[in-house]
């Protein structure tokens, strides 16, 4: 089974813990002879027997953190002596390991405490065996490595790849030892962001909260100490960030921390373009649907203004009608009644009577009017 799954700063394998749970939780053993491939070039094998189910051999594959500075096809001695005193309590190393793999772990799940935090911080510390052997490997180099070279008055940067075709540099001087991290991105935009992450990394470093902290340097041509390396390990678009580290830095506790930090500092800054990415496009998407909505209503404001302009000219027209019309029908009331004035004779005070005086037609008797005979 090929899992490609990117962990980023997570010490356990998400692959690989979701199997020993599965596992473990089992109530029906089960045969299990199951591979797993994360990070491109690592490389895991899981096997278990129904006959014996507290019993899983786990093996895991790598490539060498530096293939400069490995000089055995095994794992260093510190790192085997790291892995014994971090498994011992539950799981035994396995000589010879399994053809193809670097180390084989036999891991006896009976002698893990019953309790489910017991349980679940054991499988975790299991799944974190890549960062185990990684971190133990930068340990040994950053205070072994290139000794030879100082004898003889020279300082070679050393390769280290540990998430591929992302490899860096160290840099190791009597006093302090440089870290170099190449920075290449896909996108213009992603070399934007981490430009202005790097600078405020820069100022923060130069803060008195930070001033233990190692001194970080960003820089976008290569600094003088890969001078003479490959072009294609010196052809990057988001310049180099280099990190100081000092004795103090990786005393006691603080060793595993800072190594751990080195390893997935290219994934931090990934991953912190990608949120800072994502988070400028969600406002700029609420800002573009809060405009969206102001233009929206501004739109339907101005239509329901242009539906209520023409009814209240209508309404205004018709009340204007109305007003000429009664001005109308008044006034031809006013005309009809003149000119009925007009055609109507006149009359004169007095003249009725003296023409029922002067102009009387006298009366007679009906031709058809006859006299009732008694």
């Amino acid at each position: 089974m090929a899992i490609q799954r990117m962990t980023w700063f997570n010490r356990a394998s998400p692959a690989l813990v979701e199997i020993l749970n599965k596992l473990d939780r089992s109530e029906t053993p089960t045969d299990v002879d199951q591979d797993i491939y994360e990070h491109g070039s690592v490389r895991y094998h899981v096997q278990a027997s129904a006959s014996d189910p507290q019993i899983v051999y786990l093996s895991i594959s790598t490539p060498p953190l530096s293939p400069e500075a490995s000089l055995s096809p095994g794992l260093p001695e510190c790192t085997m002596r790291d892995i014994k005193s971090t498994y011992s309590d539950y799981a035994e190393i396995v000589e010879p390991p399994r053809t193809g793999f670097l180390l084989t772990l036999r891991l006896n799940f009976a002698k893990i405490s019953h309790r489910k935090e017991k349980r679940v911080k054991a499988i975790a510390e299991i799944s974190s065996l890549l960062a185990v052997i990684m971190t133990s490997q930068l340990k040994d180099m950053l205070w072994s490595l290139g000794s030879k070279d100082m004898d003889y008055g020279t300082y070679k940067p050393v390769k280290l790849v540990y998430h591929p075709r992302e490899p860096f540099f160290v840099f190791r001087l009597p006093e302090k030892i440089t870290v170099i991290f190449p920075m290449r991105f896909k996108e213009d935009s992603d070399v934007v962001l981490a430009t202005s992450f790097f600078q405020e990394l820069m100022d923060a470093g130069c803060s008195a909260a930070c001033a233990k902290a190692p001194r970080c340097i960003w820089s976008p041509i290569p600094p003088p100490e890969l001078r003479g390396e490959a072009f294609q390990h010196l052809a990057t678009n988001g310049g180099f960030v280099s990190f100081e580290i000092l004795p103090q830095h990786v005393k006691g506790a603080r060793a595993d921390k800072a190594i751990w930090i080195l390893l997935n500092f290219d994934a931090y800054v990934k991953y912190h373009v990608k949120c800072t990415r994502g988070f400028i496009q969600r406002k700029l998407r609420h800002r573009m649907e809060s405009l969206a909505a102001v233009l929206r209503n501004a739109r339907v404001g101005k239509t329901q203004d242009a539906k209520k302009v023409p009814s209240s000219s209508c309404v205004n027209k018709l009340k204007t009608l109305s007003k000429s019309m009664a001005l109308k029908r008044k006034y031809a009331t006013l005309v009809s009644n003149s000119i009925k004035r007009i055609h109507s004779r006149i009359r004169i005070k007095g003249l009725d009577r003296f023409r029922r005086r002067w102009f009387k037609i006298p009366k007679f008797n009906s031709l058809r009017k006859y006299t009732k005979l008694e």
